[in-house]
């Protein structure tokens, strides 16, 4: 009887794309292992993407005291049936493991810390902030202990579903078969990590001019509304504003087939180097050294002033020089050469 192992998922989309070579580890040390995912809704698709995966299971959303106590349990409880042998924590949240303990699952996997160490049985140290890219911190989870990672960790891939792509283009009214061109300005955490409105406008009016047969689609949640009607109505072009109008299915779904990527530090970014599309990445306040699109096709935009990077929400100087200095022609020439699948050699990362 094969294995049937439960993974606790992470509730950030970058972060889960970071998961899935942990999953693809895991079956390759176990060919008849089963996976399955316990994810909040935000994660779903992305780990429903995953060729490893058997069954995406909904994780409580986020409440607070008692009731997100009650319903853990509950859903302890449900997973018993399913026999898992094994747990691993990916969600950093506190009490994350409890559905795992209360199914109880013999082995749960994960790294110290003082939210999950007395429900974890089999604990790997966790390494200082920063120390370790995440993707290699999931992986070692595939391990044992202490047990250094064979080699390279591979990168993170996820499937494709055509017939969904196809769907999506005629919900919204996108043409089949034509250049789809993502602009993706969200940025989670402040100002310091999101190129400016005007640079993605100009950015749009290059791209309707060299590719008028794209569709050019400014993309996101719908916090970035007010930003993508400003590129929108800034650029002067038919630009396509979805922002706020697409699930996370949705966007998987316009990301997995874009001919183009344009994008900041986000999860945005991962999904396009995951599906393995053209892409451009801008850093500002971040820096792309620790958790970069791992993909052959992307190209990484990054000025590393000497104020960069400093991880901080807004620019300490008022003027965030890490973003607004990257020019909208550089950033053009840098898609165009990505959607040619020429390398990035001309300014390497440092």
């Amino acid at each position: 009887m094969s294995a049937h192992a439960l993974v606790i998922a992470p509730n950030w989309i970058g972060e889960a794309v970071m998961a899935q070579p942990l999953l693809a580890l895991l079956r390759q040390r176990d060919p008849g292992l089963r996976i399955d995912a316990l994810c909040v809704s935000r994660t779903a698709p992305v780990f429903a993407a995953m060729p490893e995966v058997g069954r995406v299971l909904p994780a409580p959303e986020r409440a607070g005291g008692l009731p997100r106590l009650a319903a853990r349990l509950r859903l302890g409880w449900t997973l018993r049936a399913h026999n898992y042998r094994r747990a691993y924590l990916l969600a950093g949240s506190s009490g994350s493991m409890l559905p795992a303990l209360a199914a109880g699952i013999p082995e749960r996997i994960g790294h110290a810390g003082d939210a999950h160490r007395l429900l974890l049985n089999r604990t790997h140290e966790a390494p200082a902030s920063g120390a370790l890219p995440l993707l290699e911190r999931y992986a070692r989870l595939a391990f044992e202990p202490g047990e250094p990672l064979p080699g390279k960790v591979p990168a993170p891939r996820l499937m494709r579903r055509p017939d969904r792509e196809r769907a999506v283009r005629a919900q919204f009214g996108l043409a089949e078969g034509g250049p789809l061109i993502l602009l993706c300005p969200g940025a989670e955490h402040g100002t310091a990590r999101r190129w400016p409105t005007r640079h993605f406008a100009t950015l749009a009016s290059l791209l309707c001019d060299e590719w008028p047969e794209a569709d050019i689609v400014v993309l996101g949640s719908a916090a970035e509304r007010a930003t993508a009607t400003e590129i929108a109505a800034l650029s002067g072009q038919p630009v396509r504003n979805l922002v706020g109008q697409t699930g996370v299915d949705e966007a998987l779904a316009l990301v997995s087939q874009a001919a183009g990527v344009v994008s900041g530090d986000s999860g945005m970014m991962h999904l396009a180097a995951a599906f393995g599309r053209p892409q451009v990445a801008v850093f500002g306040a971040t820096d792309p050294r620790r958790a970069p699109p791992l993909s052959p096709r992307a190209h990484v935009e990054w000025l590393h002033l000497q104020c960069s990077p400093c991880f901080g929400h807004d620019c300490a100087f008022g003027h965030a020089d890490c973003l607004a200095h990257i020019a909208p022609t550089t950033v053009f020439e840098s898609l165009s050469k990505a959607m040619r699948f020429e390398p990035a050699g001309t300014r390497p990362i440092h």
